[in-house]
């Protein structure tokens, strides 16, 4: 499903690219990874904590880290100048770790040399960050071990590797039963012409090297990341109008997908009777946590759940925070899987609500669909909707 150059060219462009030619985020041609606007409050605090140098050579500007880190062991896949690095951090806490891998070493340089600023800005004794010059595709040459990892994210990198399916498989391999690969991406709409795919400049703008949704979501699955869902998802603006004649009417969205590790997923979404509810406790979701574009759980509010999301929640990292009646032993066929009843309700008040909102939530009439809101890129299969 590669439709980027193989090998050492692309990964050459991309080096010269975000190593030599970029000088800031504002030298970019388009808003690949900028699609998710304002960070929420429980991000922004931490982005105060970090460097300026960082801050200017960072290159996405999307802020794909999800909740609930305190003491995990987490990697940043293309970590770049490390800002999300040095917020995640933060999150973590000291007792937890943090690996920035990227295979630029001008970047890696800028991130390196503010380790022991930041270590002291969280009053840590000593940093709990690692950064690691590698690729993507290879973690296990990076020093990347087996079930290791709690937590992987990335910040629009994936579509620059010319081999995503090694991307995947590294990733699941170095997570943990029940870890989590979150990660922002770019996605177009179509499988996209070798003009498009080949074009250096298309390509380290993040858009040749995008794949087509569809071809994503069935690469993930095979990969063993059974049950891809949705976080949020917005357009991408090409504001070069020689960058939108030469990809012409093949369009892209920026997505935020997390894809757990789990065993025994089904292929679709099942009923088996089961009810999650919220207990709170989660930093930036105080009141009502966000699983993806159509799961949200307000704290004490039951919820009737699938199979799936009934595994997402009590076998990962967020069993804590919920209380999960019932199991899998009685099937009562398919579940009708639209929004919750508190993602119906808070729908209208998205910018209300902090810890951001996906922008994917339509409308709570959609509540009885087996698809609820509208896929991104009219394309997503996802199987939970």
């Amino acid at each position: 499903m590669s439709n980027s150059p193989k090998g050492a060219t692309t990964h050459e462009w991309v080096k010269d690219y975000y190593g030599k030619l970029l000088k800031s985020s504002e030298d970019l041609q388009t808003n690949a990874c900028c699609a998710g606007g304002a960070p929420p409050a429980w991000i922004a605090s931490r982005l105060q904590n970090i460097h300026p140098e960082v801050s200017e050579r960072f290159y996405g500007c999307g802020y794909p880290i999800p909740h609930g880190l305190v003491g995990a062991s987490v990697l940043d896949l293309g970590c770049g100048s490390g800002r999300d690095v040095y917020a995640i951090a933060q999150l973590v806490g000291e007792q937890g770790k943090v690996i920035g891998l990227d295979m630029t070493e001008e970047q890696l340089q800028v991130a390196r040399d503010t380790q022991g600023w930041h270590a002291e800005r969280s009053g840590y004794a000593e940093p709990n960050t690692e950064f690691v010059q590698g690729y993507i595709e290879d973690l296990a040459a990076a020093g990347v071990a087996d079930g290791s990892l709690d937590v992987i994210v990335s910040n629009c990198v994936v579509n620059l590797s010319p081999r995503k399916d090694l991307v995947m498989a590294e990733a699941f391999r170095a997570l943990k039963p029940g870890g989590e690969f979150y990660f922002s991406d770019v996605f177009a709409d179509r499988r996209l012409p070798e003009a498009i795919a080949n074009d250096p400049l298309l390509h380290s703008e993040c858009l040749g090297g995008a794949l087509y949704q569809a071809d994503f979501e069935a690469l993930a699955r095979t990969t063993g990341f059974a049950d891809p869902r949705v976080v949020s998802s917005g357009p991408i603006t090409i504001n070069n109008p020689e960058l939108q004649h030469m990809v012409g009417a093949a369009r892209f969205v920026s997505v935020t997908y997390r894809l757990f590790k789990l065993a025994g997923l089904d292929a679709q979404c099942e009923d088996y009777g089961q009810v999650a509810t919220y207990r709170g406790g989660i930093e930036g979701a105080e009141t009502l946590f966000w699983l993806d574009d159509h799961h949200a759980f307000e704290v004490g509010r039951p919820e009737r759940v699938c199979g799936n999301t009934a595994s997402m929640l009590r076998e990962t990292r967020f069993a804590p925070y919920f209380d999960v009646v019932g199991d899998t032993t009685v099937h009562f066929g398919a579940f009708a899987c639209g929004p919750t009843l508190a993602a119906g309700q808070y729908a209208g008040r998205q910018a209300q609500i902090a810890g951001g909102i996906p922008s994917t939530i339509t409308a709570p009439a959609a509540e009885s669909s087996c698809c609820g809101p509208s896929s991104p890129a009219g394309s997503s299969s996802s199987s939970c909707c």
